[in-house]
């Protein structure tokens, strides 16, 4: 049975491993601190990770991404040359299951979603969809920049199994749809 003492411990280093997230992006100026609310978390030290699990919604400024599972990548604390903590940055977002993401009057939607913090874009995966206002657009993959306000889609090639000896034969390629509503 676990002790209530290390109960206390991985609650403690989880809060902080949040609020550092939080209060290293808030001090460096470059990124507004990620608020993430969940019914369950897990801290994974050595996999320098956070896994929020159940009715997971995530905000920063304006985007909020809303998932079944998601988990958090961050890079170990660094230090600076005189030794004293720098603190940790969020490097990638994984989200799983039902995944939605809303800015402004777009919203994404898909089974998958990963947010490379480097780059500033979400790569919406499988069953993707994105709303702008009233037009829509689906394909397999959906690419948003974030900085930038574009996105791109991308429509995959499927290959199906014919036979016994499992000869491949290629199917029509994927296909990107738009619906495009005029007023």
């Amino acid at each position: 049975m676990i002790k209530r003492s290390s109960i206390i411990r991985i609650l403690a280093v989880s809060l902080l491993i949040t609020l550092s997230l939080s209060v290293t992006s808030y001090a460096e100026k470059k990124d507004p601190p990620i608020r993430i609310e969940a019914d369950r978390m897990s801290s994974l030290e050595k996999e320098s990770s956070v896994i929020f699990i159940g009715n997971v919604d995530a905000r920063q400024e304006d985007v909020r991404i809303r998932s079944d599972k998601m988990t958090v990548y961050y890079t170990q604390q660094a230090k600076n040359n005189s030794g004293a903590r720098l603190g940790q940055k969020v490097e990638k977002i994984q989200s799983d299951g039902n995944v939605e993401i809303t800015r402004g009057d777009w919203l994404g939607t898909s089974q998958k979603m990963i947010y490379l913090a480097a780059e500033r874009k979400f790569r919406l995966i499988g069953s993707a969809k994105a709303w702008q206002g009233e037009n829509m657009v689906s394909g397999d993959e959906i690419i948003y920049y974030i900085d930038e306000g574009r996105s791109e889609v991308v429509a995959k090639r499927t290959k199906a199994v014919v036979g016994e000896n499992g000869e491949g034969k290629d199917k029509k390629p994927g296909r990107v749809n738009m619906t495009i509503l005029e007023q």
